[in-house]
């Protein structure tokens, strides 16, 4: 089911979004990061992920997500969940003052080999592996995707 801009609009100024972030772990347990070309968090370094789609089941949009984001077929089954986080941002997609968005996110793992990967440019502009500290360190990766190495 896909909404027109205004409904869609009027849905994050009333409701959550439940989405999906993909913690992408190389070889050398390096993580995938993307430049955001998007609001929200437009210009951040995020990992990759995806809203769940009405009536789409957890797995089928991990599977959508993960070739959409990564260019590869994940499935949740292949990976780890990691918890709930709440993700609020004080913008909105379409960058329109007075709302923000608010999501609920389910954090998974997976271990994918940096060579297997070809991951689009549709919504990054580049993409980096850097370590966990690195991530914790760089003031360009945004807070939200932090918080995933944090304890």
């Amino acid at each position: 089911m896909y909404l027109d801009e205004d409904e869609f609009l009027d849905i994050i100024k009333k409701t959550p979004l439940v989405s999906i972030d993909l913690i992408v772990r190389d070889e050398n347990q390096n993580i995938l990061l993307g430049c955001r070309k998007n609001r929200p968090a437009q210009g951040k370094w995020f990992v990759p992920g995806g809203r769940i789609r009405k009536d789409e089941s957890i797995a089928n949009a991990c599977s959508r997500i993960s070739q959409k984001e990564l260019g590869v077929h994940v499935s949740a089954d292949d990976t780890r969940f990691l918890g709930v986080y709440e993700h609020l941002y004080d913008d909105n997609v379409a960058g329109i003052p007075g709302f923000g968005t608010h999501y609920v996110v389910l954090g998974h793992e997976v271990m994918l080999p940096a060579s297997q990967l070809s991951p689009p440019t549709e919504q990054h502009t580049e993409y980096r592996w850097l370590s966990e500290r690195q991530i914790l360190q760089d003031p360009d990766v945004h807070e939200n995707t932090k918080l995933y190495f944090c304890e």
